[in-house]
């Protein structure tokens, strides 16, 4: 199982950006990779998904502001959020989904955003 670790969350104004980093202490090639956010008293919810093949989802709440991407050379993903808003305010975690293997978690990264 590998160990994943965000970073590149902070404090930042509304319209601004923010590039978050999920580094993982193994290959991540045959994993499908997700961003999924949590605010407080709310529920985590799936934000962004690349598969394997590259393909990527998000969700409508990001779609057209957020980007993920991933460097399989680095065993790194990223997301990049731009024109954030306040309800983006979430701690941010990194999944990741490896074939025939047990999925794992990242501790999070807290972005905050202010109006």
């Amino acid at each position: 199982q590998v160990q994943l670790v965000e970073s590149g969350g902070g404090l930042v104004q509304a319209g601004g950006s923010l590039r978050l980093s999920c580094a993982a202490s193994g290959s991540i090639v045959s994993a499908s990779m997700n961003w999924y956010r949590q605010a407080p008293g709310m529920q985590r919810e799936l934000i962004a998904t690349i598969r394997r093949s590259g393909i990527t989802n998000y969700a409508d709440s990001v779609k057209g502001r957020f980007t993920i991407s991933r460097d399989n050379a680095k065993n790194t993903v990223y997301l990049q959020m731009n024109s954030l808003k306040p309800e983006d305010t979430a701690v941010y975690y990194c999944n990741a989904l490896p074939l025939g293997a047990a999925p794992s978690w990242g501790q999070g990264t807290q972005v905050t955003v202010s109006s």
